[in-house]
Parts: C-alpha cells; structure tokens; sequence
C-alpha cells in the first residue's frame, strides 16, 4: 500500500485500519523537509508492527531522509544507479522502479532482487510475463505498481507478478482528510484476499 498523506500523522487513521486488516508493508510518500522525517519516525513507534518505507524516491536527498526516518526500505517510480548506490552507503533497501525490458535488463545487471513495475495499469496483466523469454527466463521479484485496485489484486497475481502495491488514490482526494468509511471497506477488502490466498 502506497500512502500519499498531506502530512505522515494524517495517515495514522488508516494505518490502524490496514493493520487490523492483516496487511504489513506500507510506504509513506516522500516530502522535503524535517517535518517529514519526524512524522515518519512517529508512525514507526506506533505501528511497530507495520514494515513501513518510503515510496517516491527520486533524490539523493530523499534517499537519506528515508534513512534517517529509520526505514529499512524505499521504493523509487525509476531506474537510478547513483540512487541505488547511495542507498546501499546508508544501509537502505532501495527497490527500483522499471517499465521498458531494457530497464528491466539494467536493474537485473545491478543485482537488483526486487524491482517495481510501474506504471503496471496501462501495461496489462500479462505484460511481466511476455518478458520472462527475451530477457532470459529469470526475472526479479515484481511488484506491480500504479493505477491498480483491490479487484485486479487476484488477476495480476495469477498472471506471473509477485505482489501488487495499491495506492491511497482508492479512498481519499489529495490533500483531504482519510474518508474513514471507504478506508473501512478497503481494509475489508484486503482482508478477504488475505483469507482467500491462505486457502481459508
């Protein structure tokens, strides 16, 4: 899950939710400023129990205020080696973002375990899939990113990426407040495709 909160304490609503749901992994968009880095620190302490990173990373300057919100990971919309060896200087899981088969082929070459296919919407389920031969069969862990809903969680599954990332675009307008009923209903959503993949 991908949070895009005006603030990271405006997000603390939700993130209770989605930790009642079962989900683990959510990542706070990235802002300048101190502010920032202190409100991501806060949402660490009281989710201990959420693996919380940084999503939108785009800078040398976001990749070092990631580490100093004491995140173990981050998540990038692009391919940038320099991010990526910045990252590894700060003790930071930086997970690329690619699209095209060649920056696909540049990750892999930079010994990039997991990368983020993005946007994954416009491309189609079966798209990762199409990649697997030309570019040798092995691929990264995928995770699908980028105008998907709950209902396309199962179908890209099912059709050969690892994980899909949902955004906060399903349940609130930017720079409003969470709509805690549609918060609600997402979270319940989840958590029947929890139950339904554990084969409960």
């Amino acid at each position: 899950m991908v949070l895009r909160p005006p603030t990271p304490d405006s997000c603390a609503p939700l993130l209770e939710r989605l930790s009642a749901a079962g989900l683990l992994h959510v990542e706070i968009a990235w802002q300048p400023g101190e502010g920032w880095i202190t409100g991501c620190r806060g949402l660490r302490e009281a989710f201990p129990g959420l693996r919380l990173g940084a999503a939108s990373i785009r800078t040398a300057e976001a990749v070092d205020a990631a580490a100093e919100a004491g995140f173990g990971y981050a998540v990038s919309p692009v391919a940038d080696r320099s991010l990526l060896e910045r990252a590894a200087q700060r003790d930071l899981a930086l997970v690329p973002g690619v699209m095209s088969p060649s920056e696909v082929h540049a990750a892999m070459a930079w010994g990039c375990p997991i990368v983020k296919l993005f946007p994954a919407a416009p491309l189609g389920a079966a798209y990762w899939r199409r990649l697997r031969e030309p570019l040798g069969g092995a691929l990264p862990f995928c995770i699908a990113a980028g105008g998907l809903t709950a209902g396309d969680v199962d179908s890209w599954l099912e059709a050969g990426v690892d994980a899909v990332a949902l955004g906060s675009g399903l349940f609130d307008a930017p720079g409003e407040e969470i709509d805690a009923p549609a918060a609600s209903s997402l979270a319940a959503a989840l958590a029947g495709l929890a139950t339904r993949s554990s084969g409960q």
